[in-house]
């Protein structure tokens, strides 16, 4: 799986020093969005979260995952079957820790969020296996009350 990044058109950039993602992330979330971390599975957030609502980049607010594409998965991350735009993340090869994977990256920020593998269900098959550190979730109710 191949994504190229969005045209200028698509997406505005969110283009940050080091010291100012540090000012404006947890330690935790910046290991994970700007370091290419990973949480232990089923120690971070949303990996068992039930409510309806959007997910967005920790880093930059871009929307990213709809709770209605979230599944399941039994791996301890948060996983969705698709983004809410082809447009909202990009890939990348990952050839580190000895294993070849599909890096996701958020197309705004460029924060690493996790890979994504073709084991997932219906009706991509695809399973978007993510940081829940990396992501934050603003749910439907708090959209209705203008949150």
């Amino acid at each position: 799986m191949s994504t190229s990044a969005p045209s200028d058109a698509d997406h505005t950039k969110v283009v940050k020093s080091e010291s100012e993602w540090r000012s404006c992330l947890t330690p935790e979330q910046f290991r994970i969005t700007r370091q290419a971390g990973t949480e232990r599975a089923f120690t971070g957030p949303y990996w068992d979260e039930k409510r309806a609502g959007l997910y967005e980049c920790v880093a930059c607010g871009a929307p990213l995952f709809r709770s209605e594409t979230k599944y399941n998965s039994g791996t301890g991350w948060p996983s969705f079957f698709q983004p809410v735009s082809p447009e909202a993340v990009v890939t990348h090869e990952d050839v580190s820790h000895g294993m070849r994977r599909i890096e996701v990256r958020c197309a705004s920020c460029d924060s690493h969020l996790g890979h994504v593998f073709p084991d997932g269900p219906a009706p991509t098959g695809l399973r978007f296996c993510m940081n829940g550190t990396a992501l934050s979730l603003k749910t439907d109710d708090e959209a209705d009350r203008g949150v």
